[in-house]
């Protein structure tokens, strides 16, 4: 099942428990707005090139609209639907004043120069520029973009508009990036893990980790686990996988990632087949990849007690289901790996007062997010007797359809 049909799956299901009408239902499904732009662009050689730019605005009922752009050679209108949609959801649940939105352009980003992402961002900024702004839409890095490209962003967009550095988030400290976005998302997982076993009479010291992805997500959650007494016994990027039972040294892992690229090949741990990571035996799963990864296939296999959604959409349906006979709990994606957008909001907001934050703050303020959020949910789950997907499904989609009715938009 791909991304769209199980975000779609999961919204049906969770109107069903709210007892939602049909109208409203359809109303809160079809997005605000699709835009496609042509982007052409001189490249360095002289010769042109084009290239498709989009942006899905999903839903503004709650705030300004909110998502990620990526810069990716296989851009699926389908998937792109279903993130935007899905952040519609991750930002109801975590309570921030947005609405949900995802966009990019068709490209592979490591055949450009530089020069030419940056033309290129520049064309595409000048398309969408009266589409997107500080109270309409506020995109932010996704894959195969980063600080400089929103960069690029605010420039151009600042030139149609006067200085705008609210207009993105994720951007460099220098043009008004918030301190502690770089770890956020990371940051917010480990806050989710910790609400979920204190729950359960336990913390994360003396716990054992198994973490796919070891990109900005995975490396900070694994730091963050570990400087909290936590274990990490397995980790695996795309060069590979490896284990150490008595727990990772991080600390020297991170320096051989800096210098090998990858995790591959580290001394003080073997190496496993990175497709049998997720079945290691551990007590805290947390996929920080991609999509998708635990499917019918693998279900059965997986000795987790926890599952911390790090990545989007990391589950197939059909693996939940085995998965909760089995008594795993899942802690799902659009609560788990919403501290990105909630550290990204506190920029937003610390551009518009034009006051800064210092990291602290940003981290403390997180927490509270985080830990609220998790009582939302799990009011939610008690409300509909429901497990946690679903309680943070019917909680989105509820403050989305409340928002929706007061604002008389409901058809």
């Amino acid at each position: 099942m791909n991304a769209l049909a199980a975000t779609n799956r999961n919204f049906k299901l969770a109107t069903r428990l709210l007892g939602l009408d049909s109208k409203l239902e359809q109303s809160l499904l079809i997005p605000f707005r699709e835009i496609k732009v042509e982007c052409t662009i001189p490249k360095d050689d002289g010769t042109l090139a084009s290239f498709v730019g989009f942006r899905v605005q999903h839903d503004n009922a709650r705030g300004p609209m909110k998502g990620g752009i990526r810069y990716h050679p296989e851009v699926d209108p389908d998937e792109v639907n279903a993130l935007a949609q899905l952040m519609t959801w991750k930002t109801a649940v975590a309570n921030i004043p947005y609405g949900g939105a995802k966009g990019g352009i068709g490209c592979s980003p490591s055949d450009l120069s530089i020069s030419e992402l940056e033309r290129l961002t520049r064309v595409f900024t000048q398309k969408i520029h009266d589409l997107i702004g500080i109270h309409t839409d506020v995109p932010a890095p996704d894959m195969g973009t980063n600080p400089q490209t929103m960069a690029w962003i605010l420039d151009e967009y600042s030139k149609f508009h006067g200085y705008s550095p609210a207009v993105v988030t994720g951007k460099p400290i220098d043009l008004g990036g918030s301190l502690g976005r770089d770890a956020a998302t990371g940051r917010g997982a480990l806050f989710a893990a910790e609400a979920l076993l204190n729950e359960h009479g336990k913390s994360i010291a003396g716990q054992r980790f198994v973490i796919q992805g070891f990109g900005n997500v995975g490396s900070w959650a694994a730091k963050l686990i570990n400087e909290q007494g936590g274990k990490v016994v397995a980790v695996s990027d795309i060069t590979g996988a490896i284990k150490n039972e008595k727990g990772i040294d991080i600390e020297s892992l991170f320096k051989h990632v800096k210098e090998n690229r990858g995790v591959k090949g580290f001394h003080d741990a073997h190496s496993v087949d990175a497709n049998s990571i997720l079945v290691e035996d551990c007590d805290v799963l947390i996929p920080a990849a991609l999509g998708g990864v635990i499917n019918k296939d693998n279900a059965n296999e997986i000795k987790a007690k926890y599952i911390i959604e790090a990545a989007n959409h990391p589950t197939d349906p059909e693996a939940d289901e085995i998965l909760s006979k089995k008594g795993v709990i899942i802690l799902p994606d659009i609560y788990a790996n919403s501290g990105g957008v909630t550290v990204s909001y506190f920029e937003w907001v610390q551009n518009i007062q034009g006051f800064m934050w210092d990291e602290q703050k940003v981290n403390t303020e997180l927490k509270t997010y985080m830990t609220r959020g998790f009582k939302d949910v799990k009011e939610m789950c008690k409300t509909h007797n429901c497990d946690l997907r679903m309680g943070a499904f019917t909680l989105g989609v509820n403050r989305v359809a409340r928002a929706t009715v007061l604002r008389g938009w409901e058809a």
